[in-house]
């Protein structure tokens, strides 16, 4: 559904919600991006039509929101995709929520996602692995795989994913739509069910830039709630979209090259060649610690997601987190507790801390230089649904995307081609707060005016 059909009325917020629910109701016990859906969902279609006949409506009027089951939505279940807090009803609303009510969009329900956060295919959830609607019998990516399999399904037309190593991002490019990771503080993450409380954002997933740009700016912002979101100005990033680049310097890494598919380098250079014709440049940059993103991020990781976990025990809701999870959470839950003792501590996860302001300087000086990073997402295609992969393997897929985590910048993605059939997705990083440069670049590659 276009904006602008509903902004002039031609198509109601009830014809648009009662649309998404039937192609839900048709076809997603195949995709498998919804965990639950929101039962109230056509009356509050009904309260926003009434609003946009009274002139009173929000920024997001019409528009129909799936959101991750990591985000408390109030009176729906946030199941995190894990037996643990499979009947977690939320009694409270997120505050990314809260502003997407105000700005007056539908939530049409919860989407699935890797258990707790913890993968890169959207296979781990309890309740069963999301097909990728772009690529049928492949994964979708993860850890938001509901969320982007659910826009690339065309069953919302928003998403909200969590980002903390490439989560939004990955399935962004896995599904061929469009996802932003914010600077780390932009969007509060009151209501968030975290991962790794030092990387973890909310972002946008979307069919087109206009729609992500316009989610961003609704969800960002300093909340009072609290101490890590930023004091931003506020930004109305949809309105300040330009697809004029002149004078734009992106980098392009060459050690991209060493750590990714041939095949998926050919359609990168393809889209920033379109980027170039937009007036960009393409200069070559280096970053010489990348190699060491990945096994600083999982380390990081392991020990904030044991200590995280400390609070399902059983006794006040839901289960006891070891007793029921997957494979995957407890090898995290595992390993982050032998990090975290302390004759271990100094020896792995204050070294990866060091690791991580040294990639952080590097980021950020090469961006002193250039306005964009831009590359791959992911180092190889989606693998098969159900193909066995070791852990290593899995990890793999976060090796382009996790700096970006590590240095709290934001980036973003969007299709830049396919390799037989396959999406593959260009990743734009920027200082922080410079989401607009992200937005603008992606919308050039889109072809927008």
């Amino acid at each position: 559904m276009s904006m602008e059909e509903l902004r002039t009325g031609a198509v109601s917020t009830q014809e648009n919600v009662a649309r998404y629910l039937e192609a839900i109701e048709e076809r997603d016990s195949e995709v498998n991006a919804f965990i639950e859906l929101n039962p109230r969902a056509e009356e509050e279609a009904r309260r926003v039509d009434e609003k946009l006949r009274r002139g009173e409506a929000g920024k997001l009027a019409g528009l129909v929101i799936a959101v991750k089951s990591n985000i408390n939505v109030r009176g729906l279940r946030a199941t995190c995709a894990s037996k643990t807090l499979e009947n977690y009803v939320s009694p409270y609303d997120a505050t990314v929520i809260e502003r997407i009510r105000r700005e007056d969009g539908v939530i049409i329900g919860m989407t699935n996602m890797d258990e707790f956060a913890c993968g890169s295919s959207g296979e781990t959830s309890y309740f069963g692995a999301t097909q990728n609607p772009s690529a049928r019998g492949r994964i979708p990516g993860g850890s938001s795989s509901g969320s982007a399999a659910a826009v690339a399904a065309k069953f919302a037309d928003l998403a909200l994913g969590s980002d903390t190593g490439g989560s939004i991002r990955n399935p962004a490019s896995h599904c061929g739509v469009v996802g932003v990771k914010p600077t780390y503080g932009l969007v509060p993450r009151h209501g968030l069910i975290d991962l790794a409380m030092s990387l973890d954002q909310i972002g946008p997933l979307a069919r087109d830039v206009r729609s992500a740009a316009l989610l961003l700016e609704v969800i960002a912002g300093h909340s009072d709630r609290e101490a890590t979101t930023i004091r931003a100005r506020g930004e109305s990033y949809s309105s300040q979209l330009s697809a004029d680049l002149s004078g734009m310097k992106i980098g392009f890494a060459r050690e991209f090259e060493e750590y990714t598919a041939g095949e998926i380098i050919r359609e990168v250079k393809h889209a920033l060649s379109k980027l170039e014709a937009q007036g960009a440049s393409v200069v070559e940059v280096e970053l010489p610690s990348l190699e060491k993103a990945l096994p600083t991020y999982y380390l990081t990781v392991f020990v904030e997601f044991f200590s995280a976990t400390r609070r399902y025990d059983g006794r006040r809701y839901g289960y006891r987190i070891e007793e029921v999870c997957g494979e995957e959470v407890l090898r995290r839950i595992m390993l982050g507790r032998y990090i975290s003792r302390k004759e271990y501590s100094g020896r792995y996860y204050r070294r990866a801390l060091q690791f991580r302001s040294l990639i952080k300087r590097e980021m950020l000086e090469v961006l002193r230089s250039v306005d964009l990073i831009a590359g791959p997402t992911t180092p190889k295609l989606p693998h098969r649904l159900g193909e066995s992969l070791t852990p290593l393997e899995m990890y793999a897929y976060d090796l382009l995307t996790v700096p970006a985590n590590l240095a709290g910048i934001p980036a973003g993605v969007i299709k830049a081609g396919e390799v037989r059939g396959i999406p593959v997705g260009l990743q734009l990083q920027a200082g922080p707060l410079e989401e607009q440069k992200i937005l603008n670049a992606m919308y050039a590659l889109e072809g927008g005016e």
